[in-house]
């Protein structure tokens, strides 16, 4: 019999890894923004998994009706306490979670790495959320990234799509690539628009919080990155597909 997983726990800094960075927080999550912008539907969004509000905030400033799932009560406190009444928060597991209506965007950042049966979920958005023209904007970490390919040239992995033991406690179950990635959203019954990437990315999260408190790094680099991450996608720190309901 497996154990239930802790997502509390989960969610918690260990030796290895912190959860998120301030690179998430700061130069991340606007490029997501970016890059979903020309997919966004007009009407309501469901964000599965909103970790502590970070990325939620950034969806209430485009849209008014804000639904968000997430399986760790404290990160949901805390994405409680920041937004308060600018989203609605509901606290439960994807697998058994019941919602009320049809959702014309759903996002899923960093997400689908850590599920027991991704596929399974992504079955569930596209039979049960999905509004007819609704999309679904899927980012999950590139097992490509120069960064991780340079970690395992080092030795500090076995292969590029490897799980760490430091990944493993924060809940990853996998590292996806982008083939493995659209394989699983068409066997999940959805069909995939659009397949890019996300910053192009040769250092590893901490390397990046640390050269961020420099002057080293211009906006102007960190615009580079993000154009040069649209011209080679297997590259880039994240893969994002954007898909309808097949």
């Amino acid at each position: 019999m497996k154990t239930p997983r802790d997502l509390n726990q989960e969610s918690l800094d260990n030796a290895g890894r912190q959860y998120a960075y301030g690179f998430d927080f700061d130069v991340m999550h606007p490029f997501m923004m970016r890059s979903f912008a020309p997919f966004f539907r007009p009407g309501n969004v469901l964000e599965l998994g909103s970790f502590r509000g970070d990325f939620t905030r950034r969806l209430c400033d485009q849209f008014s009706d804000v639904t968000c799932v997430e399986g760790s009560d404290e990160a949901l406190a805390a994405a409680r306490a920041q937004l308060g009444a600018r989203a609605t928060f509901v606290h439960g597991r994807f697998e058994t979670i019941q919602l009320p209506q049809r959702y014309h965007n759903v996002v899923l950042t960093h997400v689908l790495e850590h599920l027991d049966d991704p596929v399974a979920l992504l079955a569930r958005i596209s039979q049960e959320w999905l509004a007819d023209q609704g999309r679904l904007l899927l980012v999950c970490p590139n097992a490509n990234a120069p960064s991780r390919q340079i970690a395992v040239k080092m030795g500090l992995i076995d292969h590029a799509a490897a799980v760490t033991p430091a990944e493993a406690e924060h809940g990853h179950r996998r590292t996806y690539a982008l083939d493995t990635l659209e394989r699983d959203a068409v066997a999940g019954g959805l069909r995939v628009i659009h397949r890019s990437g996300i910053f192009f990315k040769a250092l590893a999260n901490f390397q990046w919080d640390r050269l961020l408190q420099t002057d080293i790094v211009s906006p102007a680099y960190l615009e580079g990155c993000y154009a040069l991450g649209q011209q080679y996608p297997d590259l880039c720190a994240s893969i994002f597909l954007a898909c309808e309901r097949a």
